[in-house]
């Protein structure tokens, strides 16, 4: 508890900035989404033919993962790419099933006995819908908000997957970090917007749904407060939106070394050039930051030559890291414009990861030791992994690996279901801070199966010829983190929870960088 208390005081103005984002994000969406929702629902009484395929389709985008959404989204023309806009765009779409919904019951439930009655008063199909219709179901229709809002409080914690920002960077930061803390102090924050949102439209659905006439039902005192809110709102988006854009942004996957990296990026060009960077770190995978960086939605990150060659290129695998290297930059250049540039010095291959007590109780160093004992033990890896050409698949022909089951997980979740023993083995990073500070054994990959992965940052050459200073000082930076830098650095973000801009600041320091 004292960490946690320790966490927030020190994180407090940053989780002030993050929960303004989230509730940003949830209230643009769900402007967004009644405004369409909700006439939609009204439509469809009014056609009841069309009620099965529009709500069929609002139900199917709900079984669609929210991940799977937000990637797709990185590639789609104005609404899509990375930060708040796909984030917003996920979030109404995730949002139009209860508003549909609710709206189409409500209306259909009023008592057929009323509408005749108007009818017969002679009122028009307007009159009834907004003088009967609407406020006998404004009670059901404000339930299908109260949902929606929930629901998109929950799901926009996902959204700093693709820079979206809100309370979610703080969760993925804390798995990426396996710090407990860090994750409450999203998740925290989260739920009490989302339950603060479910008990005042709670409090409002009650009112509306007293025997009242229907704008009586909402009394001065409540109106006031709602219009303070609304102005307090516009105000802040209208500032969130006003303020001035960063001139480049500067991505990262989604782990520790990948933050620090980004990190490493965006100091350096902001310490050697006027250029306003703006971090869109833990973006996801390999996946989502190549399709950034080519769409200019980043202008550059870390990348590893040997993900480039196999998981990118889809090419054969070399074991000789100057050939693997030249092959990616030229390929890079051809097929996607974007600049491959030189190494910053260290390789992050892939580590086959044990408990230290299952390696001297099996008596095993290496993968081909390990491979008698697979049939035993469960593998967890991560999707990426699992997917790729050098990854899962080749691997365990090449070794022989069965194992009793294999446990696809995040990233940052594979190191804490390891310390807890839901998994056997897991194959993670070689840098990785972690692996010490768990004490925890890496298995010699002693058929030598995997190509060289040197850490090379990779720019688009679009935004590298509108500000040719960020290819003098990215450069500056070419071969001088040591494989002993970088694990320092993931150790001190991973084990003494240090901020990854701090780490970063203190090795351009040691540098002479600064």
């Amino acid at each position: 508890m004292k960490d946690l208390i320790s966490v927030i005081d020190r994180s407090a103005p940053e989780i002030l900035l993050r929960s303004g984002e989230h509730i940003i994000l949830v209230t643009v969406a769900m402007l967004v989404a009644i405004a369409i929702g909700i006439p939609l629902g009204i439509f469809i009484t009014r056609r009841p033919r069309l009620a099965p395929p529009i709500l069929g389709i609002a139900n199917a985008l709900q079984t669609i993962p929210s991940l799977a959404i937000f990637g797709f989204l990185i590639s789609v023309p104005f609404l899509g790419g990375i930060g708040k806009n796909p984030a917003i765009v996920a979030l109404i779409l995730y949002a139009l099933l209860p508003l549909i919904r609710n709206t189409y019951i409500g209306i259909n439930n009023v008592d057929p006995a009323v509408r005749e009655a108007a009818v017969g008063m002679g009122m028009t199909d307007w009159q009834l819908l907004t003088q009967v219709e609407l406020p006998l179901a404004s009670g059901v229709i404000l339930g299908g908000i109260r949902v929606a809002t929930v629901i998109s409080v929950g799901i926009a914690t996902i959204a700093a997957a693709i820079g979206g920002g809100g309370l979610g960077v703080f969760i993925f930061r804390g798995l990426a970090t396996v710090n407990s803390q860090l994750i409450l102090t999203g998740a925290i924050p989260a739920a009490a917007i989302a339950l603060g949102a479910d008990l005042g439209l709670g409090w409002l659905e009650t009112k509306l749904t007293q025997q009242l006439p229907f704008w009586s039902k909402i009394d001065r005192r409540v109106a006031v407060i709602a219009g303070i809110l609304g102005l307090l709102l516009a105000g802040a988006i209208g500032i969130n939106y006003q303020q001035a854009p960063p001139t480049i942004a500067i991505g990262s996957k989604n782990f520790t070394e990948q933050i620090i990296l980004g990190e490493l990026l965006a100091q350096q060009i902001e310490s050697h050039t006027n250029i306003k960077v703006e971090r869109q770190l833990n973006l996801g995978g390999t996946f989502i930051c190549h399709e950034a960086v080519k769409a200019g939605q980043i202008a550059g990150y870390v990348e590893y030559t040997g993900t480039s060659l196999t998981a990118i290129l889809k090419q054969e695998v070399s074991k000789d890291s100057q050939v693997v290297f030249n092959n990616v930059k030229q390929a890079y250049d051809r097929q996607f414009q974007l600049e491959v540039m030189s190494p910053l010095g260290f390789e992050n291959t892939f580590a086959f990861i044990v408990r230290n007590e299952d390696a001297k109780r099996l008596n095993i160093k290496n993968l081909s030791e390990a491979a008698q004992y697979t049939p035993q033990m469960r593998g967890g890896f991560g999707y990426e992994f699992l997917e790729r050409k050098d990854g899962y698949p080749a691997l365990a022909k090449t070794y022989g690996l069965k194992f009793a089951k294999t446990q696809q997980m995040e990233f940052g979740l594979m190191y804490q279901a390891l310390k807890d023993k839901s998994v056997d083995l897991i194959a993670a990073s070689s840098t990785d801070g972690l692996i010490p500070i768990l004490n925890l054994v890496v298995l010699e990959d002693d058929k030598k199966y995997f190509p060289p992965y040197q850490a090379v940052p990779v720019f688009n050459q679009a935004t590298l010829k509108k500000y040719p200073e960020l290819r003098t000082a990215v450069n500056q930076l070419a071969g001088l983190i040591s494989t002993q830098d970088i694990q320092k650095m993931n150790y001190q973000v991973d084990n003494r929870s240090m901020p990854a801009a701090q780490v970063v600041r203190a090795w351009l320091k040691s540098k002479n960088l600064v």
